[in-house]
């Protein structure tokens, strides 16, 4: 009635490196997981599953030890199964369904994913071969989840793809948002390698709307297409007194530092924050992770602190597991009014107040409301935001009929992913605003599908 558990390391230890916090499936446990699969007739597992993985096929295939077999049929639908399979919602989504979830828990499905993902990298790893090309330039701009997925499909149709990446290094979020322990860097770099061996062509250190803008794309570099999966990467700050105090930063450049400047690795010289004590506002999947990367950069106090109540916590239910085994202190119904500081102009407290939750509000949930006379004073010399992200606005401010809604975030036409701009798609966090990684994967790949129909109408 229960899944076969996770190894994973001890939370004393891991709670001081970066090293995967979860340590996969053996042949062993993985056939004994996927023996629990009901092989139901009509499953709902893949209905709740934005890419559609045939998820009863892959883990009968697994069921049966031909792990190479489960692999093939899960990349007919997902481009990062060894993404995925580690960050995806699967409790929300596919597991949700699970026939087994009803009297029990579900089948690991995003565990299996990853088992057999992993076990063909470090058994097969075959790079997948290139099709014919079939001459016609299609832009993608963002290495993410949707824009590697929407190349990967648009590259198995024969187009030529370039990647425009705006950071030094292909992947993303993936790379500079999500840390070590959660997603390790090789293996992202192992799925660009794939892209590569397609025919894509990645080229970093381009800022589109800088270095070219998306006109140029169509009219002096002769694309017929361009998908923008740009991502949201602007933060939000709170507007409270003292957030210019040095010690205080948004979780996104915070986790930049660590994962893509490598401040996790001690030969690397990275400017950062050092805490004694952290707290961090927020949360969500972003607060957990920064809130046990500063808990693996030294600081000896870490603290999540979130105007609601825990059960109204956005984060994954094991992320906040994981993050209090790591001794990650929960200050809910809390919120921040002032940050405080000392004559040398940096973080020297914070000063909270006690809230309670009223009537629900607009998304509904129950509103937060302060409790007066209850302000005290948190002892932190650091504050890091992670209260959400809009997209960055360079891409629409310099593209004419590119529009947005009072998020920022990009309007499209979610049948097709077409934006208000002719030939040009976008998916991901750029339209969602900040999201998950398996429903940017879902847009880059209805995206592909669009643009693939656009053209041939073209021609």
């Amino acid at each position: 009635m229960t899944k076969t558990p996770m190894p994973e390391q001890d939370p004393n230890v891991r709670n001081k490196n970066f090293k995967e916090v979860t340590l996969g499936y053996t042949a062993e446990m993985a056939i004994n997981e996927a023996q629990r699969c009901m092989q139901c007739k009509k499953p709902k597992c893949v209905e709740g599953c934005p890419v559609n993985i045939r998820i009863p096929e892959f883990i009968a295939k697994v069921a049966e030890g031909d792990f190479a077999a489960a692999y093939e049929i899960i990349t007919s639908t997902n481009a990062l199964p060894a993404l995925s399979g580690r960050v995806c919602p699967q409790e929300t989504q596919c597991e949700s369904k699970c026939v087994r979830g009803v009297k029990g828990e579900p089948v690991a499905i995003g565990r299996l994913e990853r088992f057999v993902a992993d076990w063909y990298r470090e058994n097969v790893n075959a790079m997948p071969e290139k099709v014919p090309s079939n001459g016609i330039k299609v832009a993608v701009v963002g290495s993410g989840p949707s824009g590697l997925t929407c190349a990967s499909e648009l590259a198995k149709k024969g187009y030529e793809v370039s990647i425009f990446e705006a950071l030094h290094t292909a992947g993303g979020v993936l790379v500079y948002g999500i840390p070590e322990f959660r997603l390790p860097k090789a293996i992202v770099a192992n799925e660009v390698e794939k892209l590569k061996a397609q025919g894509v062509t990645v080229m970093t250190d381009m800022v589109i709307g800088k270095v070219l803008s998306i006109d140029e794309l169509f009219e002096e570099l002769g694309f017929k297409a361009v998908f923008v999966g740009s991502g949201a990467g602007l933060p939000m700050f709170m507007h409270i007194p003292g957030e210019a105090l040095k010690g205080v930063c948004s979780a996104n450049e915070y986790l930049t530092r660590i994962n893509l400047m490598k401040a996790y690795k001690e030969e690397y010289d990275t400017p950062i924050l050092h805490s004694k004590a952290a707290a961090i506002i927020g949360g969500g999947n972003v607060a957990m992770d920064a809130a046990r990367c500063a808990k693996r950069m030294g600081a000896e106090k870490v603290y999540i602190v979130y105007r609601r109540g825990e059960a109204e916590m956005p984060a994954r239910l094991e992320e906040q597991h994981h993050a209090k085994e790591e001794g990650i202190e929960f200050m809910t119904l809390t919120n921040p009014v002032e940050i405080l500081g000392g004559e040398d102009g940096r973080v020297n407290g914070m000063k909270c107040i006690k809230m309670e939750l009223g009537e629900p509000d607009e998304s509904g949930r129950r509103r937060p409301v302060a409790i007066p006379g209850s302000e005290y004073v948190l002892d932190v010399d650091t504050v890091i935001m992670s209260i959400g992200t809009s997209p960055n606005p360079l891409i629409r401010t310099t593209t004419a009929g590119l529009e947005a809604n009072k998020r920022g975030c990009l309007i499209v036409n979610e049948d097709t992913m077409q934006t208000t701009k002719d030939g040009v798609y976008a998916g991901g966090d750029a339209v969602t605003g900040a999201a998950t990684v398996i429903l940017a994967m879902g847009a880059g790949k209805k995206a592909a599908a669009s643009i693939d129909e656009y053209i041939k109408a073209k021609a």
